[in-house]
C-alpha cells in the first residue's frame, strides 16, 4: 500500500482515551523516553520540518498527539517515560496515560520503541520491550541519533544494543537519523506493510 507520507496534518491531542480518534484508522505508535525524538522522526516521515513541536527540554509531550498521515493512518506520539522535570503525580499520570492508550482496544498496527543510540537501555526502555515481546502487536526499535556517531560506530552501538537486550535479529534496530534522514524510507516501508496487513 503506497502511502503520501507529505499528505500528513495535525489531527489532535487526547488527554484520555475516549479523545483519541474514532474511526478505526491503524495507528503507528512512538514510544520512548523524553527527548529520545519522537517529533525529529514524525517531522522526518512526513517531510516536514515543523508539523511536530521539538522541544530541547524533556516531558513537554502531556498529551497523546494524533497526526493523521494521507488519510489512511495515524502515527501516534506517546508522551515520553522517565523525565525528571516534571512532579512525581504528573509523571505518574503520563505513565497512567500511555498505559491505558496502549492497552485498549486501539487499532494498534505497529509500535516503534526509539532508543538514543548513545544511551544504554535503561530500566524503563526494558520494562517496555518486555511489554511489547508479551503483547502481540507488531513492533520494532528504532535508534535515533546515529548522525552524532561514525558509521562504524553506529554498527557498533547497534550490535552493543541488541546484545544488551538479548535481541538475535539485528533487524529488530532500524539506524535513524533526523538529520540525515538515514532509516526514513526504511521506516516508512516498515509502516506501509503493517498497514498493509
Amino acid at each position: 500500500m503506497a502511502i503520501l507520507f507529505q499528505n500528513t496534518v495535525f489531527s489532535g491531542v487526547a488527554a484520555q482515551i475516549d479523545q483519541c480518534p474514532q474511526d478505526g484508522r491503524p495507528e503507528i505508535v512512538m514510544s520512548g523516553r523524553s527527548n529520545v525524538g519522537k517529533s525529529s522522526l514524525v517531522n522526518a516521515l512526513a517531510g516536514q520540518r515543523k508539523i511536530a513541536r521539538i522541544s530541547q527540554t524533556p516531558g513537554k509531550t502531556r498529551q497523546i498527539v494524533f497526526f493523521g498521515v494521507d488519510q489512511a493512518l495515524y502515527l501516534v506520539d506517546l508522551p515520553g517515560y522517565g523525565h525528571a522535570a516534571v512532579s512525581h503525580d504528573k509523571r505518574e499520570a503520563l505513565a497512567q496515560l500511555a498505559d491505558s492508550y496502549l492497552t485498549s482496544d486501539r487499532p494498534i498496527a505497529l509500535i516503534l520503541l526509539l532508543l538514543d543510540i548513545r544511551i544504554d537501555p535503561n530500566a524503563n526502555d526494558r520494562q517496555m520491550l518486555a511489554w511489547l515481546e508479551q503483547s502481540g502487536h507488531p513492533w520494532r526499535i528504532v535508534l535515533t541519533k546515529t548522525d552524532k556517531l561514525s558509521r562504524s560506530a553506529a554498527l557498533a552501538r547497534q550490535k552493543a544494543i541488541a546484545a544488551a537486550l538479548d535481541l538475535a535479529d539485528m533487524s529488530e534496530l532500524v539506524l535513524f537519523s533526523s538529520k540525515t534522514k538515514v532509516g526514513t524510507d526504511t521506516i516508512r516501508a516498515l509502516i506501509e506493510a503493517a498497514v498493509s496487513r
